[in-house]
């Protein structure tokens, strides 16, 4: 008698399954932490960036809306989630600060973070369910898009697609789907009408619609779930290797594509911003802080940069005219790097294109792509006038990289300088304790009073 011929599972399939048993998995503590960590990173961005320049229209156009719903808007209203999730999907990216995966997959928790407390205001569901609905979106996201260099997210970046807004409509789909209690078919339907809808052009990058990536990819997550709820049918193929979205965004399959192996944890390789700019620009940034004081009143004729290649392809912007288009010139973060900013939040502001001194040291800037180099590497020269050898500095992990973690003065410091202003010191202490201890009962009410208007 032959053996019965092996059935295979679709990826779609093992992700449906796979969110399927979120509510009840029980997650490990430090798996749990990381979680907290990157909403607690997320909150911190979202509510230090809601009157930013490229954040104002969006919310206004959500309020315009008036649509009935009662998820929170970040320092607004309330609406329908999916509209929820566009504005604070926004805000949480607006300033290029909010946590990155490290193997490429982009920006997850602005996309999952923000889709799951939209829909946990709806719906009125537990802390363990919102934690347990943006952990499972976060790692079906970071497999979908990750794989290092020759992976998904690196593959989208090298042909102009945004891996935070092509994969994370399918991330807020999944968290949906949790949240919402759909069957596997119908988390397929989800997925396959939030994978029709993706998109999403790194040729946006310094401009407003970046960051609206984040916030539409939440958003269309939401409304792809619920159009299967109500018996939308969609393609269950569009995961799939072939003939599906990869097919059509990677079309000479030059890429290395992660199995859909849950075997692990991707949120324990998340990756934080100590500065508030591209992540490809951190290891140069980090590099180029370390020698200011050795620069200061000194003349520089020429820097040289050995770079990690996807510098060149997300923050080459040689003559940025915004703050915002400041964030993707790795030219001008290392200028303001040797010339003693920080770097921060508040750094990125209209007197950067009055400083001279950036256009100078940018202009002599030279930026040498090496194809083996890690992204969290960078290595530095400055040439001093007078000077016969350069001055020298190197950068082998990046600050906030998994193997290099933020400490916690330093992730909080990061949420005080960030909200404090927007909250006030009382608020924000309180907020910031509720968020390391989400998980516990009525602490999630607490946050969603603290945060609204």
């Amino acid at each position: 008698m032959n053996a019965p011929a092996e059935i295979s599972i679709s990826r779609s399939q093992q992700i449906a399954a796979y969110a399927a048993g979120a509510l009840s998995r029980e997650f490990p503590a430090d798996v749990l932490s990381a979680a907290k960590l990157a909403l607690i990173d997320m909150m911190g961005c979202a509510i230090g960036a809601s009157d930013e320049e490229c954040v104002r229209p969006v919310r206004r156009v959500v309020e315009n809306w008036g649509a009935r719903g009662n998820a929170q808007i970040f320092l607004g209203g309330r609406t329908a989630p999916a509209f929820a999730a566009l504005a604070n999907g926004t805000m949480a990216h607006a300033m290029d600060y909010d946590d990155s995966h490290q193997m490429g997959a982009g920006h997850i928790s602005c996309v999952c973070g923000t889709a799951a407390l939209a829909l946990v205001g709806q719906l009125g569901g537990s802390e363990k369910d919102t934690l347990a609905a943006y952990i499972t979106g976060f790692e079906v996201m970071a497999r979908l898009a990750g794989g290092g260099p020759p992976g998904v997210g690196r593959s989208l970046h090298r042909r102009g697609l945004h891996p935070t807004s092509v994969f994370g409509r399918v991330g807020a789909a999944v968290v949906a789907s949790v949240l919402m209690r759909l069957t596997p078919q119908q988390t397929e339907y989800a997925m396959g009408a939030a994978a029709t809808t993706a998109g999403g052009l790194v040729g946006s990058f310094g401009t407003d619609s970046k960051p609206f990536h984040g916030g539409k990819a939440a958003m269309d997550g939401i409304l792809a779930a619920e159009l299967a709820k109500e018996g939308f049918h969609s393609s269950k193929k569009l995961l799939e290797l072939e003939k599906g979205l990869l097919d059509a965004f990677i079309q000479d399959r030059k890429v290395e594509v992660p199995p859909m192996d849950f075997s692990y944890w991707e949120l324990k390789r998340n990756g934080f911003k100590p500065y508030a700019s591209c992540r490809a620009t951190h290891a140069a940034i980090q590099t180029s802080r370390k020698l200011a004081q050795s620069v200061a009143g000194r003349k520089i004729t020429k820097v040289h940069a050995k770079v990690h290649p996807n510098v060149v392809v997300v923050a080459n912007n040689l003559n940025p005219q915004t703050p915002l288009a400041h964030k993707f010139s790795v030219r001008y973060c290392m200028a303001m790097g040797l010339t003693g900013y920080r770097l921060v939040a508040s750094d990125f502001s209209d007197k950067l294109l009055q400083d001279k001194k950036l256009k100078e040291i940018a202009a002599v800037t030279e930026v040498e792509v090496v194809p083996d180099q890690p992204q969290y590497e960078a290595h530095l020269d400055v040439f001093i006038e007078g000077e016969a050898k350069p001055l020298h500095a190197d950068t082998n992990i990046v600050l906030g990289h998994a193997d290099n973690p933020m400490s916690e003065d330093e992730v909080w410091g990061k949420f005080d300088g960030l909200v404090t202003p927007v909250l006030g010191a009382d608020k924000t202490k309180a907020l910031y304790g509720l968020l390391q201890a989400f998980e516990t009962p009525g602490n999630l009410n607490q946050i969603i009073s603290l945060v609204a208007k």
